[in-house]
């Protein structure tokens, strides 16, 4: 018997303790008989100065990663959506996204979808049409672009713009306001680009997105929204929804 609230299917949700943007956004977006099930990956709310600060906190995550599957799994999720994109493209390459998805999948210890960054974000893309040019967005420091400027060029992609935001502080990614998103979105943005792509998950874009892509005239990809689109078309669930960007409510 299925799950009562849980009918179409359930999400199990891994997240960064620090992130506190994930749950939220996932749950607005939440159709009828979804559910989203949160598990913490345990990392300290680290400040965050230089590229080696941040790179500790990126090793701190892959560290925290399998006792938060392990706790997934305890609720019976019906697939799994890694709530940090960093991690999705750490190492620059397919194989290195492959071999994530891989130890997920295995520390899950049973056959289960696993839904990361690396591969929302590209099928999101292709929905889109977008051929090969790229602006992307995020809240790292600048050691991020060589991980994401190899995954996306080993995909067929120019990343022809980069606007690393250098967050101070984990949790500091959200503590902005709306012109801080708008900004950062208009700054990121160049004739060149043919859609813009908003990586961090804990950088609160997703109720954005659908009004950016008004003013900027082109698609503009967060990675919260596509992930979960990924996960529910992946289970079969085509459910349009309005308000979360052309990618939600029109593919």
């Amino acid at each position: 018997m299925r799950d009562f609230l849980g009918s179409r299917c359930m999400f199990g949700i891994p997240t960064p303790s620090v992130n506190t943007c994930v749950q939220p956004e996932c749950d607005d977006m939440r159709p009828p008989g979804v559910t989203n099930h949160i598990a913490r990956m345990h990392v300290p709310d680290l400040a965050v100065r230089s590229d080696e600060d941040f790179e500790r906190g990126i090793e701190a995550l892959f560290g925290a990663l399998d006792d938060a599957v392990d706790q997934e799994m305890t609720c019976g999720p019906d697939h799994l959506i890694l709530g940090i994109s960093a991690l999705a493209i750490w190492g620059g390459s397919r194989a290195s996204s492959e071999a994530l998805k891989a130890r997920i999948a295995a520390r899950a210890k049973r056959e289960i979808g696993v839904t990361l960054a690396s591969d929302a974000v590209l099928e999101a893309l292709a929905a889109h049409g977008v051929k090969r040019r790229i602006a992307i967005v995020e809240p790292y420091y600048p050691v991020i672009q060589k991980h994401l400027e190899a995954f996306f060029g080993e995909a067929g992609f120019d990343v022809v713009k980069f606007n690393h935001l250098q967050g101070k502080q984990f949790t500091g990614y959200t503590k902005v306001d709306a012109q801080y998103l708008i900004d950062a979105l208009r700054d990121t943005d160049t004739p060149d680009a043919e859609a813009i792509v908003q990586f961090g998950a804990n950088l609160p874009m997703a109720s954005l997105a659908d009004e950016a892509e008004r003013w900027l005239g082109k698609p503009v990809i967060s990675v919260n929204i596509a992930n979960y689109w990924h996960a529910l078309r992946h289970n079969g669930i085509d459910d349009r929804m309005r308000g979360w960007s052309t990618l939600l409510s029109q593919f």
